[in-house]
């Protein structure tokens, strides 16, 4: 049968609310055609139109269903469509195991040059770990794989209930060569380029195109169709079949949006790529109506330097006050910061780009919009755990503990001053160790160490951009190691599809960058940041294509006093290799005592 689909189905977890799994799935039609009926656990699920353009329609479709003591594994089926997918939930009250990845394509269609095995080879992976159904005739299991069969598989379940995206989920860069006004812009003097007015035929374009490519990038017409014989395991398999969370980061816009010079980021032409940028991630990411997203105005009531942009708060509870699908935004922001609270878990969605600038991540109200949510928080009370928060996951697109390289940005700048198709400067210049964002990273950390003392639990960091995968601490230096809520560990897994450092000047980067790995960086006389061996290896950071498991032991139901499993999948030429980390569950006072 042939599919009607030109987008999706997409899922997207909307958060676990009294013993409600929320979730809805995103699809794209021709706008003519009739929207199809879709069930969900034997009933049929309500829809609403997210956007209609160019002769396309985008539906959202409420796919909540019940939570249970036990977790389940749920159906859905699209009319019209001869596959049927599913998904699963956990039990009420339990934590999700999740899946984690970043960078979902290429910055240049080149790269695909540099892959070792095929673009979805390591999507392949992490579905066949995922649901056994999947799997081709004749797959091997390793000890690894093994040890989650009688666990998940055996019992008719996938083994995620979320899939974490943590940017870059598609890339926009191939706008500067697609649209031919923009290719001859990259040409003109730079005071030229400044002053490019954008006429309404261009702008229109723009739009298009933003709008456009999430269909050609996330359900590509080369790939097998829903229902065919043969099945293409990539990202929109993997999309269709675990709930997402998704945040954006540069590429979702173009590469290196907020660390270009001020005048560059404030220049008509940027400005209004970022306007499209914007609405189309929240329509297709979000998966919100695209008449409810509010205008970014700047504020007039505070004197500032240009180069920090500072945006009018939202009232997110008012603007979406009537979608009972809305995420959780933390309200009184002008970015899209979200949060979710499932079962002992806690998971932060950190917008880094909305307000980013070269000494600015975060802006004034997003502060006090995050802080306000931390400080909400039940404490984590070891005589009564069901009642709080073990772990703190926080997703963080670029990574908060990373090798510092800021003696690179000068030699890097010589190559590439300022190039929206070459901007290696610019992404030394948005990790949070740069120089111009220390003090903020310092006040991140500090945030989070005093989060996790009062409400006595663990604070992990996930983060992915930087095409290796790694794993970092940061501690305070002014306790001992029995008050483990002072180590907050970075996990960082990148990427999905991106090749790795793998050409021969990303080799040479590649042992600078292991070697300024092993070097403590001293944030402030209590405060330190360092890259650990990675689990499994003799070095620091692991240059291969990878995703990451994050799940809490099963053994006490709810997470209490469970351990933090952190599980990388890194590909090889000869297949893939596993490494583990543990983070312990906080200590008690007793304990401490």
């Amino acid at each position: 049968m042939t599919s009607h689909l030109l987008l999706g189905p997409v899922l997207s977890f909307r958060g676990a609310l009294k013993g409600k799994w929320k979730v809805s799935a995103l699809i794209g039609l021709e706008e003519a055609a009739a929207p199809p009926k879709l069930t969900v656990d034997g009933r049929v699920a309500k829809h609403v139109v997210l956007l209609r353009h160019r002769g396309r329609q985008y539906l959202r479709y409420d796919l909540t269903v019940k939570q249970n003591a036990q977790e389940r594994r749920i159906e859905y089926a699209l009319e019209g469509e001869s596959e049927t997918w599913h998904f699963t939930v956990p039990g009420k009250d339990h934590s999700p195991r999740m899946a984690y990845v970043s960078c979902n394509g290429f910055s240049d269609p080149s790269s695909l040059r540099k892959l070792i095995k095929g673009e979805n080879a390591v999507w392949a992976d992490l579905l066949c770990n995922h649901d056994k159904a999947v799997r081709p005739e004749g797959y091997m299991l390793d000890k690894e794989q093994l040890w989650h069969e009688s666990l998940t598989h055996d019992k008719n379940l996938q083994r995620f209930h979320l899939l974490l995206m943590g940017g870059d989920q598609i890339y926009f860069d191939s706008i500067w060569e697609d649209l031919k006004a923009l290719k001859g812009w990259i040409g003109l003097p730079r005071d030229d380029q400044l002053q490019f007015e954008v006429p309404p035929e261009l702008d229109e374009q723009i739009g298009d195109y933003y709008l456009a490519l999430y269909a050609a990038r996330w359900l590509p017409k080369e790939r097998a169709a829903w229902g065919s014989a043969s099945r293409t395991l990539d990202a929109a398999h993997a999309m269709a079949r675990m709930p997402t969370v998704m945040m954006w980061d540069d590429h979702d816009i173009f590469d290196g949006w907020g660390s270009y010079s001020a005048e560059m980021q404030n220049s008509p032409l940027f400005q209004r790529l970022f306007y499209h940028a914007r609405r189309a991630f929240w329509i297709f990411q979000m998966q919100h109506v695209d008449d409810l997203l509010p205008a970014l105005r700047r504020r007039d009531d505070v004197s500032v330097r240009a180069d920090d942009p500072l945006f009018e708060k939202i009232e997110w509870s008012t603007v979406l006050k009537q979608d009972a699908l809305a995420l959780p935004m933390l309200d009184r922001q002008p970015g899209f910061s979200f949060a979710h609270a499932v079962g002992p878990l806690r998971l932060v969605v950190a917008d880094l780009r909305t307000e980013r600038s070269h000494e600015q991540v975060l802006g004034p109200d997003t502060w006090g919009a995050l802080k306000a949510w931390l400080g909400q928080i039940p404490a984590n009370d070891q005589q009564c755990p069901e009642a709080g928060c073990q772990y703190l996951l926080f997703m963080s697109s670029v990574p908060v503990v990373h090798p510092k390289l800021s003696l690179a940005e000068p030699f890097l700048e010589t190559l590439s001053p300022e190039h929206v198709l070459d901007s290696s400067a610019d992404d030394l210049k948005d990790h949070w160790a740069h120089d111009d964002h220390e003090g903020e990273r310092l006040r991140l950390l500090e945030t989070l160490f005093a989060t996790a003392k009062a409400k006595r639990f663990r604070v992990v960091i996930v983060s992915g951009d930087v095409h290796v995968a790694a794993h970092g601490v940061a501690y305070r230096k002014d306790v001992g190691p029995q008050d483990n809520w002072a180590q907050i560990q970075q996990f960082t897994s990148t990427a999905v599809v991106h090749p790795s450092l793998v050409s021969v000047a990303e080799r040479l980067f590649f042992f600078v960058l292991d070697g300024v790995a092993k070097i403590t960086q001293n944030l402030d006389v209590r405060t330190s940041a360092e890259m650990l061996l990675f689990p499994q290896s003799n070095r620091r950071i692991l240059a291969a294509r990878n995703w990451l498991a994050l799940e809490l032991d099963t053994g006490s139901g709810n997470g209490a006093g469970s351990k933090l499993w952190a599980t990388w999948r890194c590909e090889t030429k000869e297949g893939q290799t596993n490494h583990l980390v543990t983070v312990e569950p906080a200590a008690s006072r007793a304990a401490e005592g």
